[in-house]
């Protein structure tokens, strides 16, 4: 299973999940592809037909505040609308209507992160299957071993949601 590397990193920091999809901020988008947010939606706007509902839509109010409170930013200044998001699909076909040479790269690099999650989900599923099937070869054992499984398949089904790194970052 490939690992995550710094780059990739921050881009899987600014993936979120909403309504059971994995989002990027229509802001997060156009800082890393060298636009104004203003000119993301605007190329968005006239090529409404790339980006079914799917691929892109706008927060809800709700959503919106529970995001923020994500990131700790306050209501006064910046957005006066809730953001739009944009799925997997929805990046792809950004690149497209951009079509900058920076739109491209980064789309691509995107596109690689979340690549990287659904391997790592998959590996996840492949663990619990087999912890699944060495559950059934103990089951008449010990109720210690059952409860180390439970705790573990609790470890395996849990949401992998981007985590602030740990240790210390040098300056440089």
């Amino acid at each position: 299973m490939k690992e995550l590397k710094a780059g990739d990193q921050e881009i899987a920091e600014k993936i979120y999940l909403i309504r059971g999809h994995k989002i990027m901020l229509d802001k997060d988008l156009a800082e890393m592809y060298g636009v104004e947010t203003k000119r993301l939606i605007e190329q968005v706007n006239r090529n409404t037909l790339r980006f079914p509902p799917e691929f892109m839509f706008r927060l809800t109010n709700e959503e919106f505040d529970v995001l923020r409170s994500q990131f700790a930013t306050s209501k006064r200044g910046g957005r006066r609308y809730a953001p739009y998001v944009f799925t997997e699909h929805g990046i792809l076909m950004l690149s497209s209507v951009l079509n900058s040479k920076q739109a491209i790269t980064m789309s691509i690099k995107i596109i690689e992160v979340f690549v990287k999650f659904r391997e790592m989900l998959i590996s996840h599923k492949d663990l619990l299957l087999k912890f699944e099937q060495l559950e059934k070869l103990v089951i008449h054992h010990d109720d210690d071993i059952q409860s180390i499984f439970q705790a573990l398949k609790q470890l395996i089904q849990q949401k992998n949601e981007p985590r602030e790194p740990i240790g210390f970052k040098l300056n440089g």
